[in-house]
């Protein structure tokens, strides 16, 4: 059994407020959970406006499907127009 992390960091172009950033975060947790089928929370950043760390968590038997599934999580995010992403990493355990 192995699991996969990644830490998203992100930044939120149109957020003015908190209620803003936290709308486009969920809408980002959501379509990723049901996308990809993985766990994602909100873990740091809790009260900026403008940037948010997201951790996004998946188990599996194979090393290089968590790879690849996580390389498409961080494509996806790369193409999401509310937000910009300034850093990732991708830890296995």
């Amino acid at each position: 059994m192995i699991i996969g992390v990644l830490s998203l960091e992100v930044s939120i172009f149109d957020a003015m407020t908190l209620k803003d950033k936290r709308r486009v975060i969920k809408s980002l947790k959501d379509r990723l959970g049901n996308t990809f089928n993985v766990s994602v929370a909100e873990v740091g950043y809790n009260d900026s406006i403008k940037t948010s760390l997201l951790a996004v968590a998946m188990v599996a038997n194979d090393s290089r499907f968590i790879d690849s599934a996580l390389s498409k999580i961080v494509d996806f995010v790369r193409k999401t127009h509310t937000l910009s992403l300034e850093d990732y990493t991708i830890e296995k355990f």
